[in-house]
């Protein structure tokens, strides 16, 4: 089964920014219940550009906006609430949060994208399926009608395990208005939650599925026939999804690790970064995306293409000019057919599949990554298994030969952040 070329794009976008803001931001919470004031909502140093610009420094290519968590608190003036930004003090309610961010987006060059929860905690129309499918298209259709290109909506599917959304309805708004966003794991979706909120692939990462994990608070899953779904990995810098003031970035070695599992495993990576109180991301929050982007740099650093051979075995010769000394090998699968590789290992040029062995694993996809001891080769030989398997290309690097393989810290869980 073949991606659409929208997909493919989406793929090789491979990293993007999540930015949890809300009114839950001033409340110190998670997820709260529809009742906080708008009052308290009001980020006087507010600066989506310094968000976008910090997005862009490590390296995203994408990110997506919270326009409207659980709680229902809209960060634009909706016409179909008083729950929003036009009831806060913020700029004298004349503010519109998504307009700045989707602004700054295409300043950057970033692709904006805009996360619209189904359950809604406020709405007094949420009990009545009817009105509220009713209410809930208007407000997705003022997103896509509103703030230009979006390339992906994201549904999150916690509150909602059991609920019955008119989804038929609801697509036909993104249908009309906004057919090439990506689509995140439920109505019609084109892409597809990994599983956690570990931000962590595991091997074999399986683009063709049929079916999709609803929410992490339940084992209720939603089938489908089978499709093109590739995986986003999503995971906070800090612990929490909104900033806490007792809360902290993770440690550069552990964001490695979960780029390793994820980008590293053919999936793509959505970080997310959450602006405080003044509306600003918290400068250690900066500083550690500096420090990780620096590792990642060096780490993969020295690239070395190498040529490739295809043999009528289904392996592939990679070639390179001269001895290499190398600690990752990079490899990534030809997936104009779709994704066809299923087990693949990287041995020494002129070895076995049991004689000097590199690296193994299962699927390859848009992009594998194994960090490898120290090894230095003229050449390499790949066996492929799976009808069809092709790589697009290959290569080694160079760079950081002194790197040790990154851990995520032992015992180390993101926290259910269940309702109050």
């Amino acid at each position: 089964m073949k991606a659409s070329p929208a997909q493919l794009r989406w793929q090789q976008l491979e990293f993007g920014i999540f930015i949890h803001f809300g009114i839950n931001t001033f409340a110190g919470k998670e997820w709260s219940d529809g009742t906080v004031s708008p009052s308290l909502f009001n980020p006087v140093d507010f600066d989506a550009g310094s968000w976008v610009r910090v997005a862009k420094d490590a390296g995203a290519r994408y990110l997506i906006l919270t326009a409207k968590h659980h709680d229902g608190f809209c960060l634009w003036p909706s016409s179909t609430t008083d729950y929003s930004v036009a009831a806060s003090p913020w700029r004298g309610g004349s503010g519109d949060v998504v307009r700045s961010v989707a602004d700054a987006c295409a300043d950057f060059g970033l692709g904006f994208g805009v996360y619209l929860s189904p359950w809604d905690r406020n709405a007094a129309c949420y009990g009545d399926p009817a009105a509220y499918d009713s209410f809930y298209a208007r407000q997705l259709t003022e997103l896509c009608t509103g703030y230009g290109p979006l390339m992906e909506l994201w549904f999150d599917g916690a509150g909602s395990v059991g609920r019955s959304y008119d989804w038929d309805r609801i697509m036909a708004v993104v249908h009309e208005h906004q057919p090439d966003a990506m689509v995140f794991n439920m109505g019609q979706p084109t892409i597809r939650w990994v599983g956690n909120e570990n931000g962590l692939a595991a091997d074999p990462v399986q683009y063709v599925v049929d079916q999709t994990l609803d929410s992490q608070y339940t084992e209720s899953s939603s089938t489908l026939t089978a499709r093109y779904l590739p995986p986003e990995c999503d995971v906070s810098l800090r612990r929490g999804w909104f900033w806490h003031p007792d809360d902290e970035p993770k440690s550069t070695e552990h964001l490695l690790a979960i780029h390793h599992q994820s980008v590293g495993m053919g999936a793509n990576l959505l970080l997310n970064l959450p602006p405080d109180t003044r509306g600003l991301i918290p400068v250690e929050d900066q500083t550690r995306l500096r420090e990780w982007k620096a590792e990642l740099d060096r780490r993969l650093s020295g690239a070395v293409e190498a040529a490739l051979e295809h043999h009528d075995d289904g392996s592939v010769t990679m070639r390179f000019p001269t001895p290499v000394t190398f600690n990752y090998v990079e490899l990534v699968e030809d997936l104009g057919s779709g994704q066809r590789i299923t087990r693949h290992s990287v041995t020494h040029d002129g070895g076995t599949h049991d004689g000097g062995e590199v690296a193994t694993g299962l699927t390859v996809g848009n992009r594998r990554l194994h960090q490898v001891p120290v090894t230095t080769a003229i050449g390499l030989r790949v066996f492929l298994s799976g009808p069809g398997a092709v790589l697009a290309s290959a290569r080694v690097y160079t760079g950081a030969l002194d790197a040790s393989p990154p851990r995520i810290p032992e015992g180390y869980e993101a926290p259910t952040d269940a309702p109050e």
